[in-house]
């Protein structure tokens, strides 16, 4: 393993920074046999710049929350950017006040640094914001975003009151899926809001075929002698004002997608990606899972 630099940092509104590449953690925690390599994937992970973990009580009902809690029960909390999200239906003041600190138990801590609406449900958006202000204010969360939200839900968002303390939006985004690049992301940048892209590997979404197989993709690994996934990370990393949280299972994994944040692509290379694959000229619905 070759020695990893300083990574490079994003800006939240709030002034505060988080490394610009996180780990996910969708389908961790659910396979007993794997729980120690999955431990020590997230734990290498956050001792080598990725200390950002997402998580979510959806993800294996629990599961992968408590898998984050035993990974880091040896780090230093101060040390680490722990996010997790709450279920829509969850997400008013009958609820939210309850699953937040279910979460915060399966964890193993007293505050999440970030906590998001893993997407819109039925509960009014003005509820969400009031509870989630509420939840800063109780110290249980430092701050608040949301996932899955288009453009048109983060100007709705922006319409309630404190709405525009959201700190994130979470979607969807990798080289097969560029929607976002044509009014989303150009918004979040005016509002100082980044973005944390969920499946930059294209693990998941509308996928383009031979996405790893393009020859854009593995000529620019072969010159750089690299893997075409760690390309694909590379290019999301590339983008301003975003941040990526792909899913490792495995020590190798999560050393290749630490690795890919010390790629740089040149011009010719990103220009070659954006031939092979275009954003959209026009406005497209927000790919999700």
């Amino acid at each position: 393993m070759q020695e990893t630099q300083n990574m490079r940092r994003v800006a939240l509104p709030d002034g505060s920074t988080v490394p610009c590449l996180g780990q996910g953690t969708w389908y961790l925690g659910e396979k007993p046999e794997r729980r120690a390599a999955e431990c020590e994937t997230l734990r290498w992970g956050a001792q080598n710049g990725m200390e950002l973990i997402d998580t979510a009580e959806m993800y294996g009902d629990g599961k992968a929350e408590e898998l984050v809690g035993e990974a880091i029960r040896p780090l230093r909390r101060e040390s680490l950017f722990l996010v997790s999200k709450v279920y829509p239906w969850n997400a008013g003041r009958r609820n939210i006040f309850r699953a937040c600190e279910d979460s915060l138990q399966r964890l193993g801590t007293d505050y999440l640094d970030l906590y998001l609406l893993h997407w819109r449900g039925n509960v009014p958006l003005r509820e969400t914001v009031e509870c989630l202000r509420e939840l800063v204010r109780q110290g249980r969360i430092r701050r608040w975003g949301v996932s899955n939200f288009d453009r048109a839900d983060m100007e709705e968002l922006f319409s309630v009151t404190g709405g525009s303390e959201c700190a994130v939006d979470q979607v969807l985004y990798h080289l097969g899926s560029r929607g976002v690049e044509h009014d989303l992301l150009p918004w979040l940048r005016r509002q100082h809001i980044p973005l944390m892209a969920y499946s930059p590997l294209a693990q998941a979404g509308t996928l383009r075929r031979g996405l790893a197989a393009s020859p854009a993709v593995t000529q620019a690994a072969a010159a750089h002698g690299v893997s075409p996934y760690q390309v694909l990370l590379a290019f999301v990393l590339a983008q301003p004002g975003v941040f990526a949280i792909p899913r490792a299972s495995a020590l190798e994994h999560v050393q290749q997608n630490r690795a890919a944040a010390d790629l740089t692509l040149s011009a010719a290379e990103l220009a070659a990606l954006d031939r092979a694959f275009p954003a959209p000229a026009h406005a497209v619905p927000l790919d999700m899972i």
